[in-house]
C-alpha cells in the first residue's frame, strides 16, 4: 500500500513540476576556465547563454591549455570556449579521431599575428618596416642578459607560437644575433611589453589578437612574406626540417566542442555555431574588461545587456526572451523593472546581505596606479640596478661555473660533501646525482640554478645577518621589523612576481630580488634569535675582561649562536631554491623553465626529469650546509662516527 501511494505522490510531481523549455542541456556541461582575457570574456557569453538562455547547469574545470585541450578529446569537458584553428597538435588529432569539433567562427575576419615593435619604433626609425631590417636596427634591442646580441621576446614555453617563432628566428638567420628570450607566462609577457610602453622603450616581441593589450597600445608589424602554408606546417614542428620563410596565418577562431556534447546537445551546438564578434566589439570589450578590472563573466554581463542587437539572432526566439528577461532588459536594449530572478549580479552581491555591510575600502587600483607610476618616472633608476646586478654579479658566476668543467664541479661537490658529513656512501651519491643530472641533458639548466642561487643566498647573507644583529641588541628595532617580516613569509610568493617584474624587467634581476625578498625573513629571525640566547654569564665575563660591544659579538655572541645561524643560512637557501623554480614564471631560465614548460606542454618525462633534479639539488644543498651547521660538539661527534678502526 505505502508503495502504491508513493508512487502516486511521485506521478502527481512529475505531472505538476514546470517541464523546462530546454530540453538541450541532459546533464551538467563543463566548460574549460580559460586563462586569457578573450577567453574568459566568451566564455562569459557562452555560459549566460547556455544557463539563462537554455536553462543548463554549467561548471567550469580550470586547467593549462594542453590539459583542456586533452580534457576535451576525452569530454572530461565538453567546451572551450576560444580556440584558435590549426594552432594545436593536440587538437588537431582529436579532430581527426573524430573525438572534437572547431565549431562556428566567433571573430569575424580571423585573429592576427606576429612580430611587432612599438609604433614609435618605427617612427624613430624609418628604415625598420620588415623582419629583413632587423639586422641593421638590432642595437635597439639589446638583451641586458647578454650584451653582445640583441633579444627578442617570444611566446611562454610550451605555447604553439613558441616553436614556429623559435623556427622562424632560426630560418631568418636571426638567431646568431637575437636570443630567443621566453616569458615563462602570457602575464609575464605582458607586463614587459606593458613596461616598454610606458617608458618609451624599444623592444621586439610576439604578440596577437584580439587582446585588451593590443586595443591600448599601438603595435607596428613587421612584414613577413606572403603566407605559405606549407611552409607553416613545417615550422609548426619542433624537429622539422623546411628551411623557410612564412607570413603569418590569419587563424579562424572557433569553440572547441567534444563530439558526444553535440549529439546530446544539437540545440546549444547550433546556437554556438552563430556566435560571432567584430574585432571592434571584441577588442573594445576586452579593453573595457582589463581598464575597469572586471572579470570575464562580469564583462560578458555588461556587454550582453548593452548590444542584444548582437546576440539576439543567435538563439532561438524563446531562449532570446528568457536571456533578456534575466538580463532586465527588452530585446529593443531599454531597461525594464528587475523581479527577483532579473538581476542576477545584485541577488549575488547582495546575497544574505552581507556585501552591503562593508563600504568599498579596495586598495586594488590605487596601488596599480602607484607602481605605473614608479616604472615610469623611475623605470631608469630599476633597469641600471639590474644592469649593475646582472654585470657583477649574476653574469660573473654564471661564466665561472660554465667554464668550470663538468666533472671538476662534481669532485668538488662530492669532496665537499664527504667533509660535511664524512661518510664515503653520501659524497659518492652526491656525485653520483650530479652525473645523473648531466646525463639528463640538464646541466646547462643546473648551471643557470646554480647561478642564481649562489648569488641570491650571498646576498640574502649579507644583508640578512646584520639585520638580525642589530635587532638582537634592540627591542624597538624588532618591534618595528618583525611585523614586516610577519607579512613577508605570508604573502603568497607569486605576489613578489609582479612588481619586480615591471621594475626590473623580465629574466633573471627579477628572479633574483624576488628570490631575495622570500629567503630574508627566516635568516634574520634565526640570527636574532641566536644571539639572544647567548649564555648571559658568557658575556658578562667578557666584559669583565673589558671586552668592547664589537669584542662580545665578534669572539663571543657570533661563535655561541653559529648554529643557529647556520640553521638560518640552510633555510634561506632551501627557500631560495624553491623560489627559483617559481621565478620560471617570468623568465628565469633553469631547472624551473623545464617543470614549467612540462606542464604547459603535459611532457610527463620531461618534467620527472626535471623534477628530481631539483629533488638531488635539494637534498645535496640542505644535507651539507645542516653538516656544516652542527656545532663543535656535534660537528666532532660526525666526524668520529664516520671514522672506521683501520684493522
Amino acid at each position: 500500500m505505502r508503495q502504491w501511494i508513493a508512487l502516486s505522490l511521485l506521478c502527481m510531481s512529475a505531472l505538476l513540476l514546470p517541464v523546462s523549455a530546454s530540453a538541450a542541456c541532459d546533464a551538467p556541461i563543463k566548460f574549460g576556465a580559460l586563462t586569457w582575457e578573450s577567453g574568459q570574456f566568451i566564455s562569459g557569453v557562452l555560459k549566460y547563454i547556455a544557463e539563462d538562455g537554455y536553462d543548463c547547469t554549467i561548471e567550469e574545470v580550470p586547467g593549462a591549455g594542453p590539459a583542456l585541450e586533452t580534457a576535451l578529446s576525452q569530454n572530461d569537458i565538453q567546451v572551450i570556449s576560444e580556440q584558435w584553428v590549426g594552432r594545436s597538435p593536440i587538437m588537431e588529432q582529436a579532430i581527426a579521431q573524430n573525438k572534437v569539433a572547431v565549431i562556428g567562427d566567433t571573430l569575424k575576419g580571423g585573429a592576427t599575428q606576429g612580430w611587432y615593435v612599438p609604433k614609435y619604433v618605427l617612427d624613430e626609425n624609418p628604415g625598420l618596416r620588415s623582419y629583413q631590417d632587423l639586422p641593421k636596427y638590432a642595437e635597439l634591442f639589446k638583451d641586458p642578459e647578454d650584451p653582445r646580441k640583441s633579444r627578442f621576446m617570444n611566446c611562454p614555453s610550451g605555447w604553439t607560437c613558441e616553436i614556429f617563432n623559435s623556427r622562424l628566428l632560426k630560418n631568418t638567420g636571426l638567431d646568431s644575433i637575437f636570443n630567443n628570450a621566453h616569458p615563462g607566462t602570457g602575464a609575464a609577457l605582458d607586463a614587459e611589453i606593458a613596461s616598454a610602453f610606458e617608458q618609451h622603450k624599444p623592444l621586439l616581441f610576439y604578440y596577437w589578437q584580439p587582446t585588451g593589450l593590443m586595443a591600448k597600445y599601438d603595435f607596428a608589424p613587421l612584414a613577413f612574406p606572403a603566407h605559405d602554408d606549407a611552409c607553416w606546417q613545417d615550422l609548426l614542428l619542433a624537429d622539422g626540417t623546411a628551411n623557410c620563410v612564412s607570413g603569418f596565418p590569419v587563424s579562424p577562431l572557433g569553440i572547441a566542442v567534444s563530439t558526444p556534447f553535440i549529439e546530446s546537445n544539437p540545440e546549444l551546438a547550433a546556437v554556438f555555431k552563430k556566435v560571432q564578434f567584430s574585432s571592434d566589439e571584441l577588442n573594445g570589450a576586452i579593453l573595457e574588461m582589463s581598464e575597469s578590472k572586471r572579470s570575464g563573466d562580469e564583462q560578458a554581463l555588461t556587454f550582453l545587456r548593452e548590444n542584444p542587437n548582437v546576440w539576439q539572432h543567435w538563439l532561438s526566439e524563446e531562449a532570446a526572451t528568457r536571456l533578456a528577461a534575466k538580463l532586465g532588459i527588452s530585446l529593443t536594449g531599454a531597461a525594464v523593472a528587475n523581479t527577483g530572478d532579473s538581476n542576477n549580479e545584485a541577488s549575488n552581491a547582495n546575497k544574505f546581505g552581507l556585501s552591503s555591510s562593508f563600504p568599498s575600502w579596495s586598495l586594488e587600483t590605487p596601488l596599480n596606479n602607484i607602481l605605473a607610476n614608479v616604472v615610469q618616472n623611475y623605470g631608469d633608476v630599476f633597469r641600471t640596478i639590474s644592469t649593475v646586478a646582472l654585470t657583477y654579479l649574476l653574469l660573473p658566476i654564471e661564466r665561472l661555473l660554465t667554464v668550470i668543467p663538468p666533472w671538476l664541479i662534481i669532485a668538488l661537490v662530492t669532496v665537499l660533501a664527504w667533509f660535511g658529513v664524512r661518510k664515503i656512501w653520501f659524497a659518492l651519491a652526491c656525485g653520483a646525482g650530479l652525473f645523473l643530472i648531466g646525463a639528463f641533458g640538464l646541466w646547462g639548466a643546473l648551471i643557470d640554478t646554480f647561478a642564481l642561487l649562489i648569488v641570491s643566498v650571498l646576498v640574502t647573507v649579507v644583508i640578512g645577518i646584520p639585520i638580525g644583529i642589530a635587532m638582537s641588541g634592540s627591542k624597538i628595532l624588532r618591534r618595528i621589523v618583525t611585523p614586516i617580516l610577519d607579512v613577508m613569509q605570508t604573502m603568497p610568493s607569486f605576489v613578489y612576481l609582479i612588481p619586480v617584474l615591471m621594475l626590473f624587467g623580465i629574466g633573471k634581476v627579477p628572479a633574483l630580488f624576488a628570490t631575495i625578498i622570500y629567503a630574508l625573513p627566516p635568516l634574520i629571525r634565526l640570527t636574532t634569535l641566536g644571539i639572544t640566547q647567548v649564555n648571559h654569564e658568557m658575556v658578562e665575563a667578557g666584559r669583565s675582561f673589558g671586552s668592547t660591544h664589537l669584542q662580545l659579538l665578534i669572539w663571543i655572541k657570533l661563535p655561541q649562536a653559529l648554529p643557529s645561524i647556520m640553521a638560518g643560512i640552510n633555510q634561506a637557501v632551501m627557500m631560495s631554491l624553491s623560489m627559483v623554480v617559481l621565478a620560471s614564471m617570468i623568465g628565469a631560465p633553469g631547472l624551473g623553465e623545464d617543470v614549467l614548460q612540462s606542464i604547459q606542454t603535459l611532457n610527463i618525462g620531461q618534467g620527472l626529469q626535471a623534477g628530481t633534479a631539483i629533488v638531488i639539488v635539494a637534498i645535496i644543498i640542505d644535507r651539507i650546509t645542516q653538516a656544516f651547521g652542527q656545532g663543535k660538539r656535534a660537528r666532532q661527534k660526525t666526524i668520529d662516527a664516520g671514522r672506521r678502526p683501520i684493522g
